[in-house]
């Protein structure tokens, strides 16, 4: 059976040492730039850049770049989005 996209991303969470959540939720800021340091995207600075901003540069990282668009992603993730980020970070 396939995974939810709830299921994907308590996956995804606890693959980066985070913590799986019970109810539904996406992922937080600090979810996202434990993300970017599994796939090995540089966030840099002192404070941590806009969550559209990781989510590009997440999804850049792994290979799957959206409509080329490296400056942000003003959404959550999509399933398939999640279904490759938690099998790139399986291999």
């Amino acid at each position: 059976m396939a995974k939810t996209v709830d299921e994907l991303r308590n996956e995804i969470r606890v693959a980066t040492g985070r913590f799986e959540r019970e109810i539904s939720a996406a992922f937080t800021k600090e979810d996202l730039a434990a993300l970017c340091d599994a796939v090995g995207y540089e966030i840099g600075g002192d404070s941590l850049p806009p969550k559209p901003e990781m989510r590009a540069g997440i999804l850049e990282m792994i290979g799957d770049p959206v409509n080329g668009a490296t400056d942000g992603i003003d959404r959550s993730f999509r399933k398939g989005e999640l279904e490759a980020i938690a099998a790139a970070l399986e291999a």
